[in-house]
């Protein structure tokens, strides 16, 4: 995008770590960077954001932490996704796309 990268709407930052989580654990900024990769850096995850995500993700038990030695060598909390995030991450992508569907039949030419 020429104008840099995009912050998220509300709701997406969610599903987009669960997503995320759901090839490998990952740290905090390894995800971060997943997600702004995958998007052709189009969007970008603010630290605050994705941590608080992380944190409101592991007490509802959709993820899981543990200490851990990153690619730099420096000790990191790695984040892999549970059994119930999985299930979790089924039912969100279907709410999202349907959302999606919804705003495009509004947006398209009738």
């Amino acid at each position: 995008m020429a104008n840099g990268s995009m912050g998220l709407m509300q709701g997406t930052v969610d599903v987009l770590i669960l997503k995320t989580l759901s090839a490998k654990p990952l740290h905090g900024y390894a995800i971060s960077e997943v997600i702004h990769e995958r998007s052709n850096g189009d969007l970008a995850v603010e630290d605050a954001a994705l941590y608080q995500a992380l944190h409101r993700l592991e007490r509802k038990g959709f993820v899981e932490s543990e200490w851990g030695i990153s690619d730099t060598n420096r000790r990191a909390r790695f984040y892999s996704i549970s059994t119930a995030g999985r299930k979790q991450l089924r039912t969100e992508v279907i709410e999202l796309r349907r959302y999606v569907n919804a705003l495009f039949t509004v947006l398209d030419p009738a």
